[in-house]
């Protein structure tokens, strides 16, 4: 249930330890549509908002099958098939000499498919996000904890929300206008 003209809660919390608890009693509760900032990386934080798997490790590893399989068979098409002149008696299909070109390609398409994979999973470019329009959020960078919990999730009930996350002893929540 979505309310018109709210992105949804903003919560700051004083400590780490605080965030992570916080966070674990609003996943326990059911929310899904949540999210954390913290000026540090906290692999606890990760799995107590529910971010624990990670499907960029599959992307990279059949990005680098593919520049492998694509760098062996650009080889091959050429040597074999295209131009097959038999140099010193060897087969046309000389594939030793094919595995550094192939490891090459390789490095390329998983290299490629990290940066890419990233920029695409974080949603980046970001020039603007609706907890930007709060001022106390500046802190998520030096010293502020913070959780937030948007309006499209199903659970999301303004007044109930918002008194669930009273209760959680932040320092403060705060109403994200889009």
């Amino acid at each position: 249930m979505s309310e018109s003209g709210l992105y949804g809660f903003l919560v700051e919390f004083k400590t780490l330890e605080a965030l992570i608890e916080g966070a674990r009693q609003v996943r326990e509760k059911g929310y899904k549509k949540i999210d954390s900032y913290s000026p540090f990386p906290s692999e606890e934080l990760g799995d107590a908002i529910g971010h624990n798997s990670n499907p960029l490790a599959a992307f990279v590893f059949c990005g680098g099958l593919t520049g492998l399989i694509s760098g062996f068979s650009m080889q091959y098409i050429a040597c074999v098939l295209h131009y097959p002149w038999r140099v010193g008696g060897k087969p046309l299909n000389s594939w030793p000499a094919f595995i550094p070109i192939s490891y090459e390609c390789m490095i390329l398409g998983a290299a490629l498919t990290a940066v890419f994979g990233m920029f695409i999973m974080n949603g980046l470019p970001m020039p603007y996000h609706p907890v930007f329009n709060i001022q106390q959020f500046e802190k998520a960078s030096k010293d502020g904890f913070f959780l937030s919990i948007e309006a499209k999730d199903r659970l999301f009930v303004r007044q109930d929300t918002k008194a669930f996350l009273q209760g959680l002893n932040p320092v403060a929540v705060y109403e994200v206008p889009l």
